[in-house]
């Protein structure tokens, strides 16, 4: 075999493995996570977290996406932003949730890219229109299997001054009892000095996309929105420093995102609190 017979070879075989890579991190999968966060002998609550959608589409109505999510049996689901994108038509997001809130008590957050459309007031109209609870900074409680949730969520700061961020925040958390579950719901994990001042048992985000291509073994992210080179905050569970847990999930960005993924699979995360 001549040099240039073997070095096409060896380009072939590299794209293979790469085009094997991809299509094989484009299959999506259910997380599974349990958190020990609650006193007693209580029963569990069973949180389906979905973020980063970006209107991307998975089978007809959306089936392959709600199958996964009915195969859960979750007693809530929460939208941790980007459900909808600032390229791609409503449709797939809009059939998404209107079927999840048929099912089960939902809660939305709005991220980067809704607010990117310039349509945003628009998409969280839609929302409450079926029956999901959308929160830009406050909270509202929810009792599961005799366990009192506060569930609060705030918008996603792209338009937003630090200031009137924060007191999203404030205002949320100034919701909250002490004797309840306190559950922040946050787009952005990265902002995690902020997250640390408040008394949160639970924080839930996105938006990282595991950094598109997801190091193995020590989840880091190649490249993250907002974090950088070597991201940090992309995938699983991650221990603040005020020993709040906060959960990120990898979303569920398909062709909405112009590189394809690498050892990371599109996910929901399915939350077992015990």
């Amino acid at each position: 075999m001549t040099k240039n017979k073997r070095r096409s070879l060896i380009v072939c075989i590299v794209l293979i493995i790469l085009i094997t890579l991809s299509i094989w991190s484009w299959l999506p999968v259910a997380e599974r996570i349990s958190l020990d966060l609650i006193e007693g002998d209580s029963d569990k609550i069973r949180i389906v977290l979905i973020t980063d959608l970006h209107s991307c589409y998975y089978g007809k109505d959306q089936n392959r996406l709600i199958e996964m999510v009915d195969d859960q049996k979750p007693d809530i689901v929460i939208l941790g932003g980007d459900i909808f994108d600032d390229r791609l038509k409503d449709d797939n997001a809009k059939t998404a949730t209107n079927r999840l809130a048929k099912n089960y008590p939902c809660y939305y957050v709005s991220g980067n890219h809704e607010f990117w459309s310039g349509r945003v007031d628009e998409m969280k109209s839609y929302l409450k229109s079926i029956g999901v609870n959308v929160l830009d900074g406050d909270c509202k409680t929810e009792s599961i299997n005799g366990i009192s949730l506060d569930i609060c969520g705030i918008d996603d700061p792209t338009y937003m001054i630090d200031e009137d961020w924060r007191k999203q925040i404030d205002t949320a958390f100034s919701q909250t009892n002490d004797s309840n579950l306190k559950i922040l719901v946050s787009h952005r994990p990265e902002r995690t000095q902020e997250y640390e001042k408040y008394d949160f048992d639970l924080i839930l985000s996105g938006h990282a996309h595991a950094g598109q291509f997801r190091i193995p073994f020590v989840n880091r992210g190649i490249f993250a929105p907002d974090q950088g080179f070597m991201a940090k905050y992309i995938n699983g569970v991650y221990k603040l420093a005020n020993n709040s847990t906060m959960v990120v999930s990898r979303g569920l960005a398909r062709e909405s995102t112009p590189l394809p993924r690498f050892f990371n699979h599109p996910e929901i995360v399915v939350i077992d609190i015990e």
